[in-house]
C-alpha cells in the first residue's frame, strides 16, 4: 500500500515535471537553459564586439585598405545576427517570414548602395574638402592608439545620431520621415536599415570626415556600431551583462524605444548603439516591450514607407481635388435644372 502510494506520488511529481518543463520551453526557453549556456548566450554581444576589433587591429594591410571590405564584414555582421536568431529566439511573435526578410534585405542592400552613395557624396567628402580648403589639421587624431581612435569614432558618431534621433521625436516635420522606421512590427537583425530613405540619409550624417583617423580604426568603429546596433533590433534571447548594457544598447532598451504603448512612450532610450548617452541626457528609461509599431501597429508596404513623409500634403491635395470635384458636380447638376 504505502509502496504504490509512493509510486503514484513520483509518477505525479514526473508529470508536473515534465508539465513545467514543456511550460518553460515553449513559454520561456531563456529560464530554462542551462546557467552557464545561458551566461555563454549572453556574452555574445561582448564577444563578438571583441573578436570584430582582433580582426581590424590585426588584418592585413591589403584588407584595411579596401573601401569593400567594411562592406563585406558588415554583412558578415548582420547574416551572423541572422543566424543567431534562428538558433536564440526571443519572441515567437518576432518569427522572420519571406516577407520581412525580402523587405530587411531590400533596405540593407539601399543602404549600402544609395544611401551610402548619398552620404559619401553630399556630405563626407564636402566636409572633407572643406576642411582641407581652410587648412584645418587633425594629425592628433591619427597618432591616438588604435582602441582609442575606435572609440573616438563610435562615440563622435553616436553623438550626431543620439541628438538627430531626439529631434525627430521633437520636430514634427522631422518625426513624418523617422516615423516609418516605428511601424515596423517586430524586431529582427536587418530592420535597423528599414524606413524611409530621408531619415536613413540624415541619421547617417556625421563630422567625422574632419579628422584625420587610421582607416582600419575607422572601419572598426563603424563595425562596432553595426554590431551593437545589429543586436539591438534582433530577435536573440541575449541579454548581456551590466558592463555591457550600462554602456551598449540592448534589445531591451531598444524594443522600449519601439514599444506600441503609444507615441510618447517612444520618447526614450534614443541611442542607437550608446544607452550610455541617455543615461547622460536624462532619456534612459528601464523595461522591455515585446510589442512594438505606431498607429495601431500597422505595417507599411515599402511604396508607404516612401511617400510616408508627403502623405499630408498627398492628403490635402486629394481633399482639395474632391472638393473642387464635388463643387463642379454640383455646378453642372444647378445649370440643367
Amino acid at each position: 500500500m504505502g509502496r504504490s502510494s509512493d509510486r503514484e506520488a513520483a509518477k505525479e511529481s514526473g508529470s508536473a515535471s515534465a508539465a513545467t518543463v514543456r511550460s518553460c520551453t515553449i513559454s520561456a526557453p531563456d529560464k530554462c537553459e542551462n546557467p552557464i549556456k545561458r551566461t555563454l548566450v549572453n556574452l555574445i554581444p561582448p564577444a563578438t564586439i571583441i573578436a570584430v576589433i582582433l580582426f581590424w587591429m590585426f588584418a592585413p594591410a591589403s584588407v584595411t585598405g579596401s573601401p569593400w571590405s567594411i562592406v563585406v564584414t558588415g554583412l558578415a555582421i548582420s547574416f551572423f545576427v541572422l543566424g543567431l536568431e534562428q538558433l536564440l529566439e526571443r519572441h515567437e511573435g518576432w518569427r522572420l517570414t519571406r516577407k520581412e526578410f525580402a523587405t530587411d534585405l531590400f533596405y540593407l542592400a539601399l543602404q549600402y548602395t544609395a544611401i551610402g552613395w548619398a552620404t559619401e557624396t553630399l556630405a563626407d567628402k564636402p566636409l572633407a574638402s572643406f576642411k582641407e580648403s581652410i587648412g584645418i589639421s587633425t594629425e592628433w587624431a591619427m597618432q591616438m592608439p588604435f582602441l582609442l581612435q575606435v572609440a573616438f569614432v563610435v562615440f563622435l558618431y553616436e553623438f550626431g545620431q543620439y541628438w538627430m534621433h531626439r529631434l525627430m521625436h521633437d520636430w514634427y516635420p522631422a518625426w513624418l520621415t523617422h516615423a516609418p522606421h516605428h511601424h515596423i512590427t517586430q524586431l529582427n537583425a536587418m530592420k535597423g536599415s528599414v524606413g524611409n530613405p530621408i531619415e536613413l540619409f540624415l541619421i547617417s550624417l556625421s563630422v567625422i570626415a574632419i579628422f584625420d583617423l587610421n582607416t582600419a580604426a575607422l572601419f572598426c568603429g563603424f563595425n562596432v556600431l553595426t554590431v551593437v546596433s545589429t543586436f539591438a533590433h534582433a530577435n536573440v534571447r541575449s541579454d548581456p551583462p551590466l558592463f555591457y548594457s550600462y554602456v551598449f544598447t540592448t534589445i531591451r532598451h531598444h524594443s522600449l524605444h519601439h514599444t506600441a504603448l503609444s507615441y510618447e512612450d517612444t520618447r526614450c532610450n534614443y541611442g542607437n548603439s550608446l544607452i550610455l548617452l541617455d543615461r547622460i541626457f536624462g532619456t534612459f528609461r528601464e523595461g522591455e516591450s515585446e510589442e512594438v509599431g505606431q498607429d495601431d501597429r500597422k505595417r507599411l508596404s515599402i511604396y508607404e514607407q516612401f511617400v510616408f513623409p508627403f502623405q499630408p500634403l498627398i492628403n490635402k491635395y486629394k481633399a482639395r481635388r474632391d472638393k473642387l470635384s464635388s463643387a463642379n458636380i454640383q455646378g453642372g447638376e444647378h445649370l440643367e435644372k
